[in-house]
């Protein structure tokens, strides 16, 4: 039972662990702030993960960064827009709708619709295909294995 709530309090406790404690501020309302713009910042290395849960020393720094930018008195949409200055949209998890995003807000449901399409095309096939008929001569020689028996 023990072991239990101990793995549970570490699952719970795991994205505190990224944040060091000499990275937090000591104002709790732009601190408040960095963790909000954090979860919303892709780790570039770890690629899935958001920044403050990722170890990572790009993490570190681009949780530093924000800090800074904070601290300096910008606003998160400034500090979104440094980010992505300097990082490309790639850095978001939800990069804004332009042109050259289009692929990747779009991509999985043109991969989705192209497997539907082939899915259909298949099934379509498969029902209209007709069994291949025998020869004379293989018709014969069925026949004969049988027994001279025919259908």
């Amino acid at each position: 039972m023990r072991h239990l709530l101990l793995a549970i309090c570490m699952v719970f406790a795991t994205p505190l662990f990224a944040v060091e404690p000499d990275e937090v501020l000591d104002d709790p309302v732009l601190e408040a702030r960095a963790r909000a713009i954090s979860e919303d910042v892709r780790c570039v290395v770890c690629q899935n993960e958001p920044i403050d849960s990722s170890n990572a020393g790009v993490a570190r720094d681009l949780r530093m960064i924000i800090r800074e930018r904070l601290l300096a008195g910008d606003t998160d949409q400034e500090v979104f827009d440094f980010l992505v200055l300097r990082y490309g949209d790639y850095v978001l998890f939800n990069p804004p709708w332009k042109p050259s995003t289009y692929a990747l807000w779009l991509g999985p449901f043109v991969i989705l619709f192209v497997g539907f399409v082939a899915v259909v095309i298949a099934l379509t096939r498969r029902r209209t295909a007709q069994p291949a008929s025998l020869t004379k001569a293989e018709q014969e020689k069925l026949d004969a294995m049988r027994g001279g028996d025919a259908p």
